[in-house]
């Protein structure tokens, strides 16, 4: 029989595997311990029993079962719930991984396999020197859209080599903190004014970085080596459905790598997520402009987004343009001293003016006068029977409305029609070798969407009406200080889109691959010199620009189409009996019929009282303004990235510049983490 002393201790075996790499140690060790014993003395009894010197303060046990960390090392062994059956690993928290970067250059570096995934991105970002990590995550390639790939790699002969960027020896990734002045406002600037690569000066202040001048130089400038046969084996979405699998493997920003089932040394990309892009500021954000630009012109080389032929061939002009730069970046250094002396006497000049108060009746006369447009335009309105209706109507556009009238002079009675425009989806509709300057307004009604078309007679028109549509459909009038900046833009664009016929160089006499520049659907379309000839035509329009200004005028191209922003989901709707595509974007929801592409109705998060999730039935409920409610489920992820795409957007919507580059992590978890 058993002596009573033998029960008295409540002592049990707990059997504890350690992760080293000392051969001629044992791995497994069965440890005597009681309930009450906290994880902290768990560890020291088991570095005492191990006796090997070396620094464990990295390491933490992962219990294997639960999927978790035992990180409160403070708590007993009972409060944690470990009994005798449960397998601890006592492992680096730090571990390698590699990260797959927008521009597909693969870098290797130490991350943190037990912090939240939203404060690990943020060390990733400190590292490669990326400003608001915020808006990036990581994503896990699903099966759908490595398939392809996969099976070219079985028909090729010779193994694929990937160059991998190691950086390996960070401190920030090593689990110290990062230098406090990393992003301090008023460092040196990263960027060469005139080449836009970065300077060389600015490696100085990475004190505490793995980034030497080399590796910087990889991350800031694009190499485009985009063949037509790389291309095709790439995944390349070719439905809204296929499109949908893109966004499934988003990471859980509340919870570690290790929970999510990531291991050491696995591959994941390293995505701008979000596509509200805060403070772009060309003399500090050398490698973030450069992973924008990149992933912006992958999604379209790989049609992730829909654009034009006429678009497509900007987006080549642009790229071919970057090419023919970086081999003119030596003669660029050469005056960057002058271009210095440019920025500041530039600065001088404003300032001059600003203490003058030149500009202070403008400013005066902006605020009394009452914001107004005042056109003949033409209306369109599709008909399902028959040809599309087109008229002529005077229009008056006041506030966030349109009102239209049979003529000018019957402007003072009642308007045919009054269009609200707020929470309305605008589209371009222009093909400016046409002539065509059309705009496409989604305006919700009761039963869906109702479809209405204005044409203008030029561009200076079609800017002015345009850009006042876009903010009307945010709530925001003409009087909003973004209405001219809006109107530039939308005029550059236009531009750019104005090809000159006159090619100033023989296609034939250009070292060019076109190819590299289009999407496959162009390559099959067209010859090389076709391509080639176009390019060039586009070209001629963006010749003047510095290399960052023709990065910010691609990604600016990019924020100008239709689709740009819009992240895919399928889901069921309740009481639906069909699969219906939701559209998730920085300021809405879109419904859009699966099988045609149309948006249904449109939902403003400007509207939105509160969403929350049922997690037992993995269900989304909205509740918006004028008892508007709308449930639906998700079958092509788990409705936990759509909650976190919503309350991760509206988190991003309370940034401000005065905010010191702070985050206040804690409130994006309460919008974003959910109660599973």
């Amino acid at each position: 029989m058993s002596s009573s002393s033998d029960y008295g201790s409540h002592t049990w075996g707990l059997l504890l595997t350690v992760d080293h790499q000392h051969e001629n140690v044992e791995k497994e060790f069965l440890l005597q311990v009681t309930g009450d014993l906290h994880v902290g003395g768990l560890m020291l009894k088991l570095v005492e029993k191990m006796k090997i010197s070396q620094d464990w303060s990295d390491y933490a046990f992962w219990w294997e079962q639960k999927k978790c960390w035992l990180l409160k090392t403070h708590w007993t062994l009972d409060k944690c719930g470990v009994q005798a059956d449960a397998k601890l690993f006592f492992t680096p928290q730090h571990k390698m991984l590699r990260l797959r970067l927008p521009n597909m250059k693969t870098v290797r570096l130490k991350v943190s396999f037990s912090t939240m995934v939203f404060r690990a991105v943020s060390d990733i970002c400190k590292i490669l020197n990326i400003r608001r990590s915020e808006e990036l995550s990581l994503l896990k390639q699903t099966g759908d859209t490595l398939k392809k790939k996969k099976k070219k790699d079985k028909n090729s002969k010779e193994p694929v080599t990937e160059d991998i960027l190691n950086l390996c020896n960070s401190p920030v990734s090593s689990g110290l903190p990062a230098n406090p002045g990393l992003y301090s406002k008023t460092m040196t600037p990263i960027y060469d004014p005139v080449s836009g690569s970065p300077a060389s000066s600015t490696i100085t202040w990475f004190s505490d970085s793995p980034l030497t001048e080399q590796n910087c130089n990889v991350l800031a400038l694009s190499y485009p080596n985009c063949s037509p046969e790389m291309l095709a084996e790439m995944y390349q979405p070719r439905t809204l459905a296929d499109k949908a699998k893109l966004n499934a493997g988003w990471l859980d920003s509340s919870r570690s790598l290790m929970e999510q089932g990531v291991l050491e040394d696995d591959q994941l990309l390293l995505r701008f997520k979000y596509y509200t892009f805060f403070d772009l500021n060309p003399k500090y954000d050398a490698v973030r402009i450069n992973q924008l630009y990149e992933q912006a012109r992958w999604a379209i080389l790989l049609e992730e987004i829909d654009c034009t032929e006429e678009e497509m061939l900007i987006f080549a002009a642009i790229q071919a343009y970057h090419v023919s730069k970086l081999s003119l970046s030596s003669e660029a250094q050469d005056s960057t001293c002058e271009s210095e002396v440019d920025e500041v006497e530039a600065a001088l000049s404003n300032l001059e003016v600003t203490l003058e108060g030149g500009s202070t009746s403008n400013i005066l006369e902006d605020i009394t006068d009452i914001p107004k447009l005042a056109d003949n335009l033409r209306l369109v309105r599709p008909r399902k029977l028959s040809l599309k209706a087109i008229k002529s109507y005077w229009f008056i556009f006041r506030d966030t409305s349109i009102s239209y009238f049979k003529n000018k002079e019957s402007a003072q009675g009642e308007p045919i029609e009054k269009l609200n425009l707020k929470g309305c989806e605008v589209v371009p509709d222009v093909n400016v070798a046409a002539k065509k300057f059309g705009i496409k307004l989604l305006i919700p009604v009761a039963d869906g969407m109702n479809e209405v078309y204005l044409r203008c007679d030029n561009e200076d028109q079609y800017a002015r009406w345009m850009a006042a549509c876009v903010l009307a459909s945010k709530g925001r009038t003409m009087a909003d200080s973004s209405y001219q900046p809006e109107v530039q833009k939308i005029l550059s664009f236009l531009q750019m889109k104005n090809m000159s016929s006159q090619a100033t160089s023989d296609p034939e006499s250009v070292d060019m691959k076109p190819e590299c520049f289009v999407s496959l659907r162009y390559t099959k379309k067209y010859k090389s010199k076709q391509l080639t000839a176009r390019i060039l035509e586009a070209h001629q329009n963006i010749s003047q620009m510095s290399l960052v200004e023709a990065k910010l005028r691609f990604i600016q191209a990019w924020q100008s189409l239709p689709e740009f922003g819009l992240s895919y989901y399928i889901v069921r709707f309740k009481g639906s009996k069909k699969d219906d595509v939701l559209g998730v974007s920085y300021n809405r929801l879109i419904r859009i019929d699966m099988a045609t592409g149309d948006p249904i109705t449109t939902w403003r998060f400007s509207n939105m009282k509160q969403w929350n999730v049922n997690w037992e039935i993995r269900q989304v409920a909205i509740e918006f303004d004028q008892n508007v409610s709308i449930a639906f489920t998700c079958l092509s992820a788990d409705c936990k990235i759509i909650h976190e795409y919503i309350g991760g957007y509206i988190f991003l919507s309370t940034r401000s510049k005065d905010q010191n580059e702070t985050l206040d992590e804690e409130l994006f978890h309460k919008l974003t983490g959910g109660q599973e």
